[in-house]
């Protein structure tokens, strides 16, 4: 064992505050049953103050989001000299940032559906591209704030330029894509496992995400051997392209009715959800993996310059 006190970040500050206080809460037990001294912080804008008082000899990120996961937090470890786990400053910024992780994706042979950023008000001013297209808030997790704009729809959600709008002015317009939700997650140099989710709603956002029954996990995915392991070379190389550590997890959509490219790539998590039936823990637990040993591993991976 190489660290014992272990300080699990979790909740925050970010629209992912309550899934991070189950991911943090799950993972704290779950090293406290390896014999780790896991205490669990929920992180505020005093964390330096927390962390001085906790003393850990190091940090498991349960953070989702802005702040925890795209670079902030993990800048903030760097400077005090306290080894973390999952990826350094530059990749978790990296792939916070959805167009920019397309660009370098792009260049690493991984495809994407077209798109671009613009502002949220020019998004609600009118249709960006021709429909079907998706909207999204360029630098959220966890489906928070997207928006699926089909044909026939006549303009954008009138949300877009509510007062009471807090996921930044910078939004991604795509290109939907139909077909299947695919999502693997990849554990260092490995790729575990491809999943399909399917929801009874209209689209996996994250109430289908995270409301009980909203969504149901096939593993491993019914597909083709050839489409599994498109999904598998591309996570792998979507988080090697990045500079990711520790564990991600990367969503694709599978269009089977197409003519040439079937797999593209949506995003990548840096620190997907981490509750026993989360995905990256279900497909650990189908490579004879339990959620306490991905936990050890995790942790034990964890360093300061990553």
């Amino acid at each position: 064992m190489k660290f014992n006190r272990i300080a699990v970040l979790k909740g925050g500050w970010s629209p992912e505050r309550e899934v991070s206080l189950n991911s943090g809460a799950a993972c704290a037990k779950a090293l406290r049953s390896k014999g780790y001294d896991a205490i669990e912080i929920d992180a505020g804008r005093d964390l330096p103050d927390q962390l001085k008082e906790a003393r850990p000899d190091a940090v498991f990120n349960a953070l989702h989001g802005q702040w925890g996961e795209d670079g902030c937090v993990q800048g903030l470890l760097e400077v005090m000299g306290i080894p973390y786990t999952h990826s350094g400053v530059l990749a978790s910024s990296l792939a916070m940032d959805k167009q920019r992780t397309k660009l370098v994706l792009q260049g690493a042979g991984v495809p994407s559906p077209e798109g671009r950023v613009i502002s949220r008000f020019e998004a609600a001013g009118g249709h960006a591209m021709e429909p079907p297209y998706v909207i999204k808030p360029n630098a959220q997790g966890s489906s928070v704030g997207v928006h699926i704009i089909r044909k026939g729809d006549n303009r954008p959600p009138s949300e877009l330029t509510s007062d009471k709008w807090s996921l930044g002015d910078e939004v991604l317009v795509e290109k939907f894509i139909p077909g299947r939700e695919l999502t693997v997650a990849v554990m260092g140099d490995r790729a575990l496992c491809v999943t399909e989710i399917t929801t009874s709603l209209a689209f996996y956002d994250y109430e289908a995400k995270y409301a009980p029954g909203g969504s149901e996990h096939v593993l491993p995915a019914r597909v083709p051997e050839a489409i599994a392991q498109r999904c598998l070379e591309l996570a792998l190389k979507a988080h090697q392209s990045l500079g990711c550590r520790g564990v991600t997890r990367s969503d694709f959509r599978y269009d089977e009715t197409a003519k040439g490219e079937q797999v593209y790539f949506l995003e990548v998590n840096t620190q997907p959800g981490m509750t026993a039936t989360s995905l990256t823990p279900e497909q650990a637990a189908y490579n004879n993996i339990s959620f306490p040993d991905l936990c050890q591993w995790i942790i034990e991976d964890a360093s300061c310059a990553r």
